[in-house]
């Protein structure tokens, strides 16, 4: 199974060129090569990174550099969050272990995966884990939960290659595999944005958490390429609908009017 695409790991916000030079080496060290990064606090590239890679100059020399963690998932289809903190979000909480497995039946399915880590002191925000498929979270003693970035990024891909290594038969999907993080963004905003209009957001300081609640309910439905398509179809059918109402009331209202500036027949 050599062949398969390892998850891309994404980080959030990071805050050392350091850390991101240890997230390098320990991808390295386990066959991960696709980095992204999302608005590194101090830019990119970084001489301290290099000098922390240990040599693992060609997942440095790979890197990409998004404005958001939108734009950085676009193109993949299963992405998991990895948090130790709890979140409002309802969405399936698993191990490494557990991750590693759908990562890499997802992957022998010809699907697109990636790992989502935060920034070293603020971790991840709920926005951005509302649009992965769930949250991973490292089984560690309470008494000191903190991990550094790349102990946390090293314990994945561990799991990730014990797999590759035991090479278990993979677990093909029997459905349609899920639209990719660009398609379901573009389904949400269109959503949002005829909520919007349909005056759906109230009171308008509620709307960030309703939206963010929607984004997560519609995440867990997995939606395939086609049924994004219906999606965005009957939203399309339901605003036009829409339309129609408000075009026939105005149609009347000025009718109504109309006649009521009327004169009477006999003042005429």
């Amino acid at each position: 199974m050599s062949e398969l695409t390892p998850p891309a790991v994404i980080l959030d916000k990071s805050q050392m060129a350091e850390n991101i030079g240890a997230v390098a080496r320990v991808m390295a060290n386990f066959g991960l090569t696709d980095l992204r990064l999302v608005t590194p606090r101090d830019g990119w590239p970084q001489d301290r990174a290099w000098a922390m890679a240990s040599g693992a100059d060609w997942v440095l020399e790979g890197v990409r550099v998004f404005d958001s963690v939108a734009d950085a998932v676009a193109d993949l289809n299963t992405v998991f969050a990895t948090t130790a903190r709890p979140r409002e979000t309802r969405q399936p909480v698993r191990t490494p272990r557990e991750a590693g497995r759908v990562l890499y039946d997802d992957t022998a399915s010809g699907l697109k995966t990636g790992l989502l880590f935060g920034g070293e002191r603020a971790g991840l925000e709920t926005t951005d884990i509302a649009l992965c498929a769930g949250i991973v979270t490292i089984p560690i003693d309470p008494r000191h939960h903190s991990l550094n970035l790349a102990q946390a990024v090293a314990i994945n891909a561990y799991e990730w290659r014990t797999l590759i290594l035991d090479a278990p038969p993979p677990r093909f999907r029997d459905s349609e595999p899920p639209a990719s993080n660009e398609l379901l963004v573009g389904m949400y905003e269109h959503l949002e944005e005829e909520l919007e209009n349909g005056g759906f957001f109230y009171p308008p300081e509620k709307k960030r958490s309703m939206s963010q609640n929607l984004r997560v309910m519609l995440g867990r439905a997995a939606f395939s390429e086609q049924e994004v398509a219906t999606m965005r179809g009957a939203i399309h059918a339901l605003s036009r609908g829409r339309g129609r109402v408000l075009a026939k009331l105005a149609a009347e209202r000025a009718a109504k009017a109309s006649s009521s500036s009327e004169p009477p027949r006999g003042e005429r």
